[in-house]
């Protein structure tokens, strides 16, 4: 069974096919569940071709299944196949085992949208793509993969595109890509030309004949890449953004699939990356400023989406941290755990959006808890696994990297532990917003008891100037007529529930797979060391020292976390620590759109109505009046009389004959 790779692709192609043909007629939930079913079908693929993979000796976890002859030009030889390794196989479990849930999940969060069947349509095809691109043999593979996630993306973040606000996200995701895009194409352009190959088992092969300054010009251009998929300084905004879509389209893109492509692509040429140091110190301080501007940025967001946006590209810059310092273990480590607790915030948050008719600003929320316990104590599970407090998974994954980043450089640990310690407080800060102190909406009661709608808080003003300012929320939603439309909160059903029990239960528990402390525990090491053990940072840490590593990571975010619970726990409004440039995100995305998006604007206008109308235009134009007034002054020639005709034939005569006896005197 080792060779039914090709199915776990195929699975969710198959679903994409089966409902963008037949998705009305089948509609929902049938729909949902078939999607559902086919990306479960690729899992169990994937679990049974991983098993048989490990069964394997370690020198021979590797092969490659081609599936056809894609194309040939020249010397270009482009197959369609599959690279099957540890890598590989590790990408293919976790982002069809966290799609599944997904997948799932959506089936009751979409259940009321008249667009049921074409959002599973979009969901099947980004899975397939994503498994495209982790399992292609080449680089041209990948990059099918890398454009179909784009495109589903795009599809996905305007899902609702009457929205002009979805519309606009779902445009500037693609054009924020499409810039990493360029990068990504030159490179292929340039390995291909140093190494006569696209193919990765290959092109490793011939490494050792292309120098240094050729490989990093080749790995800077793929991180380009990457920053632009992945989220990174300076092609990050896109991702903030990207919340307008439906919140299982954030899970999934933030979770397990499109996000991570960069760390996988950047983990894949970890070979190249070994020989271009410069390139891979790049690649490590982005990473950390990245994680850095992410963390202060979530610390005063309001919208809870926005907080886990920010976050989701604070944790990427871990990521890339870990993969520039050559830690490609800990990058996957913390993917992985990523993909567990990131997935569980955003289903999470999609509950208490679901509970609260669309509303997503944490001020007007609070109380919660009690209210939808499932929901609270699953948040609170991924908030204490992303903040790295023992025994959590995150703990065990963001202290590899730490670990390691010491080992690399004393200022890109001493910065990534002060982001530890702000990811702790800034998850804090959104979970006692959203679930803890007095409830700041308002709450039905119970039809008869001769009260109506009765206020569960004190009614607030609304001040539009202050984003900080909780107001009650106004719907006309969900077939209320308009106005003020209670609420009464409740923790959703099975369908949507069960993706967070299991998701807490991965959050805990995902740090088992590489426990540092014996050899006998790292089970991810040993497993993807056939692919990266030859680049593999090994900062020779004694026991005792990774010890009093764990207890300084497990100090940060206990002080994180009772920094949130000191500054948060009945508290709406804290000024001081929510200034405005970390609301407007340190005014970067401003600076584009005036920098860049204006300025382009007005420049094309200039283009348009300058060089474009009287320019070119003009020049052409002008041509055309030269050549109509020239045939104008010839037409008078024209007269139709044969003596004006016969006149002019002499008087070509004279011409002539002057000239020729010119010439004879001469």
């Amino acid at each position: 069974m080792i060779h039914a790779v090709f199915l776990i692709p195929l699975l969710p192609l198959v679903g994409f096919a089966v409902l963008a043909a037949f998705g009305r007629k089948l509609g929902n939930p049938l729909a949902g569940w078939i999607a559902t079913g086919a990306v479960a079908a690729s899992f169990i693929v994937t679990a049974i071709v991983f098993a048989g993979l490990f069964q394997l000796a370690p020198g021979h976890r590797s092969f490659t299944q081609t599936w056809w002859n894609w194309f040939s030009v020249d010397r270009l030889h482009v197959t369609a196949g599959a690279l099957v390794d540890p890598l590989s196989m590790t990408m293919a479990a976790f982002v069809t085992g966290v799609s599944t849930l997904i997948h799932l999940y959506s089936i009751g969060y979409m259940e009321h949208d008249p667009q049921f069947p074409k959002f599973f349509v979009y969901l099947n095809l980004f899975v397939a793509s994503m498994l495209l691109l982790v399992l292609g043999s080449n680089l041209v593979m990948t990059f099918l993969g890398w454009e179909g996630v784009g495109v589903c993306s795009y599809f996905l973040i305007a899902f609702w595109f009457d929205r002009p606000s979805a519309a606009s996200a779902g445009k500037k995701a693609m054009i924020f890509n499409r810039i990493g895009d360029a990068g990504f194409l030159l490179a292929m352009f340039l390995t291909f030309e140093r190494t006569g190959s696209l193919q990765y088992v290959t092109v490793f092969h011939r490494l050792g004949h292309v120098g240094v300054p050729s490989l990093t010009a080749i790995a800077l251009l793929l991180f380009l890449g990457a920053a632009g998929k992945s989220a990174q300084l300076p092609l990050y905004p896109w991702l903030a953004d990207a919340m307008e879509g439906p919140t299982p389209v954030s899970a999934l893109i933030h979770a397990a699939t499109m996000v991570t492509a960069g760390v996988y692509l950047m983990t894949r040429i970890n070979p190249i990356l070994h020989r271009a140091p410069d390139a891979a110190h790049v690649v490590a301080i982005i990473g950390v400023l990245t994680a850095f501007l992410g963390a202060t940025i979530a610390c005063a967001q309001t919208d809870i989406k926005k907080i886990l946006a920010y976050s989701t590209i604070s944790q990427l810059g871990y990521m890339f941290l870990a993969v520039g310092v050559g830690a490609y273990v800990a990058a996957i480590f913390l993917m992985l755990t990523h993909a567990f607790y990131k997935a569980l915030l955003f289903l999470g948050a999609g509950s208490v959006i679901h509970a609260m008719n669309d509303e997503q600003n944490t001020k007007t929320m609070g109380g919660l808890r009690k209210l939808m316990p499932i929901t609270a104590v699953t948040f609170l599970i991924a908030w204490f696994s992303i903040g790295g407090v023992p025994p959590f998974s995150g703990f065990w994954s963001k202290g590899e990297v730490l670990l390691n980043a010491y080992g690399y450089s004393t200022w890109l640990y001493a910065l990534g532990a002060l982001t530890a310690l702000l990811t702790a407080y800034y998850l804090g800060r959104c979970y006692l917003l959203t679930f803890s102190g007095q409830a700041r909406w308002v709450e039905a009661r119970p039809a008869g008891d001769g009260h109506g709608v009765v206020g569960s808080a004190p009614p607030v003003e609304s001040d539009t100037s202050n984003p900080n300012t909780p107001t009650e929320r106004v719907v006309a939603h969900h077939g209320g007529a308009g106005g003020q439309e209670p609420l009464h909160p409740h923790d959703p059903s099975w369908v949507m529930s069960l993706p967070l029990v299991v998701l807490a239960v991965a959050s805990v528990f995902g740090g088992l797979i590489d426990l540092p402390f014996h050899p006998n525990f790292v089970f991810l090491e040993r497993w993807l060391s056939p692919v990266v053990g030859a680049s593999l940072f090994n900062g020779h840490f004694s026991v005792a020292t990774e010890w009093t590593f764990a207890l300084v990571d497990a100090a940060i975010a206990l002080i994180g976390v009772g920094l949130a619970f000191a500054l948060w726990r009945g508290a709406v409004d804290r000024p001081a620590v929510e200034p405005t440039f970390l609301q407007r995100a340190w005014y970067i995305d401003w600076g584009y759109d005036r920098l860049l998006a204006r300025t382009s604007t007005l420049f094309a206008g200039f283009l348009a109505t300058v060089v474009e109308s009287k320019v070119i235009d003009g020049a052409v134009n002008g041509v055309g009046t030269l050549f109509r007034s020239g045939g104008g002054v010839l037409r008078r020639v024209q007269t139709g009389y044969v003596r004006n005709y016969a006149l002019g034939v002499m008087a070509g005569l004279v011409v002539l004959l002057a000239y020729l006896v010119s010439r004879a005197f001469t």
